[in-house]
This record gives C-alpha cells, sequence and structure tokens, in this order.
C-alpha cells in the first residue's frame, strides 16, 4: 500500500518565519554553508597580516623622515660653516679692493721721490708729478667713499668742524671758517676726522 505524502496545509505554511533561510530549513548549519566566525574575525580590517603591513610601511616612512631631517641638519651644517668662512674672509681682505687702488698711489710716490733725488730735478715738474698723485689718491678715496673736508669761507658747523681758535675780523660774517688747518674727512657720511679750523668773530 503506498504511503500518502504529507503536504502541509495553508496554515502550516503561514506559520513558518518568513525570513528564515531555507538552508536552516533544511537542516543546514552555518559551518557547513561557509567561513567559521573564527575565520571570517582572521579576514577582517585588523588582522595580524594586516597590522604587520601597517606597521611595516609606518616604519618604512619614519625611515625616509629620519633620513631627510639628517640630510636638512647636514645641509644647514654646510651652510653655517660656509657663511663663517665667507664672514672670516670678508674681514680679512675687506680692504683688497682699497688696498689694489693704493698701490698705484704709492708706485706714483715712489717715481716722484727718486726724480727728487737727482740733483739736476726740475722743481717744476716735481711740483706737477705731487698734483697729479695727489689727484690720484683723492680720485682713489673719492671711488670708497671717502670724502674731504675742506670748508674755507662756509660756516662754522660744529659737527664736522672743530674750532682752534678764533679771529676778529669784519670782512666776514662772524661764525665763518677763515682758514682751515688741517682737513676733514667722511667715509660714507659718516665723520671720521672733523676739520681744523679757525672762525671769525665780530670786530671789537
Amino acid at each position: 500500500m503506498v504511503k500518502e505524502q504529507h503536504t502541509p496545509d495553508i496554515q502550516e505554511q503561514a506559520e513558518m518565519p518568513a525570513g528564515e533561510p531555507r538552508a536552516e530549513k533544511e537542516g543546514v548549519t552555518p559551518a557547513a554553508a561557509g567561513e567559521s566566525p573564527a575565520d571570517q574575525a582572521a579576514a577582517g580590517p585588523d588582522s595580524p597580516e594586516q597590522l604587520t603591513a601597517l606597521l611595516e610601511d609606518a616604519r618604512s616612512k619614519a625611515d625616509e623622515h629620519w633620513n631627510a631631517l639628517l640630510r636638512a641638519r647636514a645641509e644647514i651644517e654646510n651652510l653655517n660653516r660656509r657663511h663663517a668662512r665667507e664672514m672670516e674672509n670678508a674681514h680679512k681682505f675687506a680692504l683688497d679692493g682699497f688696498v689694489r687702488e693704493l698701490l698705484q698711489v704709492r708706485d706714483s710716490l715712489e717715481l716722484g721721490h727718486d726724480a727728487a733725488l737727482d740733483a739736476k730735478a726740475d722743481v717744476e715738474k716735481l711740483r706737477e708729478g705731487t698734483e697729479l698723485t695727489l689727484k690720484l689718491l683723492t680720485d682713489v678715496m673719492n671711488k670708497f667713499g671717502v670724502q674731504q673736508i675742506s670748508p674755507m669761507g662756509e660756516p662754522f658747523n660744529p659737527e664736522l668742524h672743530q674750532a682752534m681758535t678764533t679771529q676778529p675780523r669784519d670782512d666776514v660774517p662772524p661764525n665763518t671758517v677763515v682758514a682751515v688747518v688741517q682737513k676733514g674727512y667722511l667715509l660714507n657720511g659718516r665723520l671720521v676726522r672733523p676739520a681744523l679750523v679757525m672762525v671769525s668773530a665780530a670786530a671789537g
């Protein structure tokens, strides 16, 4: 005799959970369907393999930054040493250009001195040579910012002149430079030596 198959009626089908997987209804466990929970956790974002990779990457970047810092420090030290050498050379050879220009003045003076030793020397030529040498020296001084102060006939300026004495004069206004005992000099506008002068005073 053939057994009749049991078919769930409509009421039994309604009592079954709507969202239940068919595998569970048929008796299939999650472990049989795929990976275990432990395997799923091992493959997650915080797995040891990924943490090791992140650590190695961070260590590599740290090494790169450290090497870059060492190179930058070495460059700064080289710049400091080069700057120190340049400053030392600047202090030692600051007058190099001035000395080069001054040598020609000395050469001219030596030539004039040798010419003056000759008993038959022409005084007029010696005077002319001396004037040329003085002009050469003035040009060299002006080239390097040395300005002469020769205030003959100018009003007395206590910032640039030093009065040695006064002289009663009625032909010039009072406090006028009537004689220059020693010329003064400026270096790039700064007073190096004041001019020593005689100043007029009111007559009587």
